[in-house]
């Protein structure tokens, strides 16, 4: 299925504010020459710019145009439905440490496939409450394959445009089926530590894994959560047979 116009812009500005060509807090190029660059009308470039707002990248400003966020937005492990979006589920986090090539935990390793003792590239963040407290503890991991293709994974700074856009443009797969596992268990004292709670501490743990159009897992993401935090709510329809 061909890439349709503001689609190609949006993922266009995604590129320049990943590769630094506009930092966090600038300003992106006016509608107007965007239009005449791409050589689209306005509608296609305000479509644009909503599937960028929607996902966190930039904000609006009244009279001046879109400037990139200057805090980007993440999200807790899993829940990554279509439709969903970074503003509607994302909030602020803080990048942890250094991402670093390890071997992983025996469940993260089988669901990317791994051989065993083969690593994968770990990214860690820490996802905030609106008044800055922990929330969720999350480790992101990447199979050898993705990460030799994304070198921006091995930074330590934020992705504004997303780790899930940067993979797709980068590697040409895109996520196609997501895979949620929730259990309970009690927190370590590592985990107690950087979610800033006394032991003992029961939490939830959410195992995200999207996988692209042939199966092949694309990232593994674990996320710790507090029991008094978690909380999933899911509507669905009852039939008179239920």
């Amino acid at each position: 299925m061909p890439t349709l116009k503001y689609e190609q812009i949006a993922d266009s500005l995604r590129r320049r504010i990943t590769e630094g060509e506009f930092a966090p807090g600038d300003l992106l190029p006016s509608g107007r020459d965007l239009c005449e660059q791409w050589s689209v009308s306005r509608a296609t470039v305000n479509k644009a710019f909503d599937v960028l707002r929607a996902d966190g990248v930039v904000v609006a400003h009244q009279g001046l145009g879109f400037r990139v966020t200057d805090t980007p937005l993440a999200r807790p492990a899993g829940e990554r439905r279509t439709g969903t979006t970074r503003t509607a589920s994302g909030r602020p986090f803080r990048r942890l440490g250094q991402p670093a090539r390890e071997v992983p935990p025996a469940r993260v390793a089988d669901a990317l496939a791994l051989r065993p003792g083969e690593t994968a590239l770990r990214r860690d963040r820490l996802v905030l409450l609106a008044d800055g407290a922990p929330l969720s503890l999350v480790s992101a991991w990447f199979p050898a394959e993705v990460a030799d293709q994304c070198p921006k994974l091995s930074q330590e700074k934020p992705i504004v445009e997303g780790t899930t856009h940067y993979v797709t443009r980068r590697t040409g797969r895109s996520p196609v089926q997501g895979t949620d596992v929730t259990t309970v268990r009690l927190a370590s004292a590592a985990e107690a530590e950087v979610l800033d709670r006394k032991l003992p501490l029961a939490v939830a743990v959410d195992l995200h894994v999207a996988r692209d159009a042939e199966g092949a897992a694309l990232v593994c993401e674990v996320g710790v959560t507090p029991s008094d935090l978690w909380e999933r709510v899911e509507n669905y329809g009852m039939g008179a047979a239920s």
